[in-house]
């Protein structure tokens, strides 16, 4: 089956990605597809590549681009939600004409279209929410 995830829970303030990570892994495991993660409203925190947790807690971040490398899985972040929450990456962030950027290849900004082209894709769009 080709599977899609919708992240909508920060990466450390609720369970949501850290379920949707182990849910990745099992039908990966499995043997099924999965085309896409899709990270909406707190979700598109999991793409900032300033995150730095501590040592003995794991990387979700580390962990999403792992999947894109080992699965070419797409990591799509929801343009909107991520500027709002001041995440840019290089092309954004020169646009509003802003020094640095917080977001990098893999995750790529995207609109809600891409969303829904993956649910219309796929057989199955599995929502993590906090």
């Amino acid at each position: 089956m080709r599977y899609a995830l919708l992240v909508q829970g920060a990466p450390y303030s609720s369970q949501a990605s850290h379920s949707a990570l182990r849910f990745a892994a099992a039908l990966l495991a499995r043997g099924h597809n999965l085309e896409c993660v899709f990270f909406y409203h707190d979700g598109v925190y999991n793409a900032a590549r300033l995150a730095a947790p501590p040592q003995d807690e794991p990387h979700l971040m580390d962990a999403w681009c792992a999947l894109n490398t080992e699965y070419g899985t797409r990591l799509q972040v929801c343009i909107a939600a991520a500027l709002r929450r001041g995440l840019l990456d290089e092309r954004e962030a020169a646009r509003h004409g802003k020094s640095g950027y917080s977001v990098q290849s893999p995750f790529e900004l995207t609109g809600l279209g891409q969303l829904i082209d993956a649910g219309l894709g796929c057989d199955r769009l599995v929502t993590f929410s906090p």
